[in-house]
């Protein structure tokens, strides 16, 4: 049964039996890669809330923001979880978005996590990274895999992903496999390749990648045109910044004194919606509470503006129930 108040499954009531649950969990990393694909997924397969973990036991406020005098408190990071069920029965989904990473009690959220998994069915977990090397804008974005298991080993040595030979996972990423390997659970962690000179800047292309391997190997049918596409959008503009870079050192010029794009830059110069771009919002609202597909372009909309953090709650209630 629903909450009736939430609108979402609650994991301590009775829950209909899923067809071998696969847990994919995102946190926000180096280029947005986990971050974009999970939402990707979520929008693209029309996913619905299903339960939330408690964010007072996971995290401890470390600082207040001040603005004009008053001190601002900042609500707590949210942890949530979607699913979807699986038309053809192959793998239902559920995504795990988490809007930051603990720092000091990693261990508690990962358990928390996996817990709660085992009695739905979940036997598999996977998390979604960035990999940087020296790759630029336009190369082909490889994926690296590390598997719990040897079926899943085998999966990646199928689809042709790079196995990571030595290394370490680092963040929850890695955590929470080292808790689901424990628990006797399969899976692995796929890594996007993404440009190390732009490691601060959202890199679509290598989550394209990620959910490319992924969907193959899970049996989903997805259309990635939207990620792709965005992915060369992103792309040419990077690599226009290069060439820009590249001038200015031949002739002598400070990069640093180049003009960048909002597209490039970071938040710090990112200005407010106008009344022309809350109109198109609300437009992408509309849309999406219609059909929830849609909702990537509303999320693509709203990190192009920087105001997801403002619509983040209201986004996110897209996905309650079957709204």
């Amino acid at each position: 049964m629903t909450n009736a108040e939430t609108g979402r499954w609650s994991l301590m009531d009775e829950f209909p039996k899923l067809k071998d649950p696969w847990l994919v969990a995102v946190w926000p990393g180096m280029g947005s890669v986990a971050m974009a694909a999970g939402y990707y997924l979520m929008a693209k397969l029309g996913m619905r809330l299903l339960d939330e973990l408690p964010a007072r036991e996971l995290f401890d406020p470390d600082h207040v923001e001040v603005k004009d005098g008053r001190i601002q408190v900042k609500p707590l990071p949210r942890s949530r979880l979607f699913i979807w069920r699986d038309p053809r029965q192959r793998h239902d989904l559920i995504v795990f978005i988490g809007e930051a990473q603990p720092t000091a009690k990693s261990g508690l959220i990962c358990r928390q996590l996996i817990d709660r998994m085992i009695p739905l069915g979940v036997r598999n977990v996977f998390t979604f990274a960035a990999m940087a090397t020296s790759m630029k804008p336009g190369d082909e974005s490889r994926v690296f895999g590390a598997a719990i298991d040897d079926a899943t080993l085998e999966s990646f040595r199928q689809l042709d992903v790079q196995l990571l030979e030595t290394g370490r996972i680092s963040g929850l990423n890695g955590a929470l496999l080292g808790v689901a390997a424990e628990s006797g659970m399969g899976g692995g962690c796929l890594l996007g390749e993404m440009p190390q000179m732009f490691a601060q800047v959202p890199f679509p292309t290598a989550s394209h990648a990620v959910l490319e391997f992924f969907t193959t190997m899970a049996g989903i049918s997805l259309d990635l045109a939207e990620l792709e596409g965005h992915g060369r959008q992103v792309e040419k503009q990077l690599g226009d910044f290069l060439q820009r870079i590249e001038k200015a050192i031949r002739e002598s010029e400070v990069p640093g004194e180049l003009p960048l794009s909002d597209e490039v830059l970071s938040e710090e110069k990112a200005t407010r919606p106008g009344p022309a771009d809350r109109q198109r919002i609300e437009h992408l609202f509309a849309e999406a509470k219609q059909n929830r597909s849609k909702a990537y372009l509303l999320k693509q909309e709203l990190d192009r503006l920087h105001a997801f953090a403002e619509y983040e709650d209201r986004f996110l209630d897209l996905f309650k129930g079957n709204n």
